[in-house]
């Protein structure tokens, strides 16, 4: 998939000057966590968040240091929180040249981007234009469309466990030769030997996955490698 497969195409936006008041109201009223800021010209030049609210004086969360600390921050630090404490428009608390992807960055980069920039959405860009926008809540979607779209018809329990062979013979993780698959009329039973329990859930999701599987049934027996003690399920 790409940013175009899940992106949210019609975007509400918000001026440099909108009033925090308005722009709070924005983000209540429609549900969401962040807006693109545009200008007069429709170009991007920011994004407002709920979270550049978190440090405001009308809640009593601005930020405070201890006196010593005011001396090591320096004038420029304290007049920055002060701005982000008391400013009346969103021009004030926007980030300012905000990370963006295209339509056709694979959807997989703007989820690295979302994990290692602690970011909760991405504007999605065609040259200079905005032209929609992924959230986290876009991926939400996508991920509900596919769970709601997999097909679970029924198949052979030769099909069901040629296809769960194969899917446990790819993982490097399975350890497959110590597993063995048996199914039966739609039910599949794991059985045989593992030597880490973080495995057991990841091969019972393999089998749940597998199409025509009903029921799963774990007969797997853990054996702790260092002194030779064994557990069942």
């Amino acid at each position: 998939m790409r940013a175009q497969d899940v992106m949210t195409r019609t975007v509400a936006t918000i001026h440099p000057e909108t009033t925090l008041l308005d722009a709070a109201n924005r983000l209540l009223d429609a549900h969401i966590s962040g807006l693109p800021v545009v200008d007069d010209e429709g170009k991007l030049v920011g994004v407002f968040t709920e979270g550049d609210l978190l440090r405001r004086h009308e809640t009593g969360t601005q930020a405070r240091h201890a006196g010593w600390l005011d001396l090591l921050l320096g004038p420029a630090r304290l007049a920055a929180d002060y701005v982000r404490a008391n400013a009346r428009t969103v021009r004030d608390l926007m980030t300012e040249n905000p990370i963006t992807v295209t339509e056709e960055t694979p959807l997989a980069d703007v989820v690295k981007l979302m994990e290692h920039r602690h970011i909760k959405r991405v504007p999605v860009m065609r040259g200079d234009a905005l032209v929609g926008l992924v959230s986290r809540a876009d991926i939400v979607r996508a991920v509900a469309r596919q769970l709601a779209a997999r097909s679970n018809a029924p198949c052979s329990d030769d099909a069901i466990r040629n296809a769960l062979d194969s899917e446990l013979a790819n993982a490097k993780w399975a350890n497959a030769h110590n597993i063995t698959v048996r199914v039966e009329h739609g039910e599949v039973t794991l059985e045989g030997v593992i030597f880490n329990e973080a495995v057991r859930p990841a091969l019972r999701v393999a089998a749940e996955n597998t199409q025509g599987v009903t029921k799963v049934m774990d007969q797997m027996v853990w054996v702790e490698p260092v002194t030779g003690a064994a557990l069942g399920a």
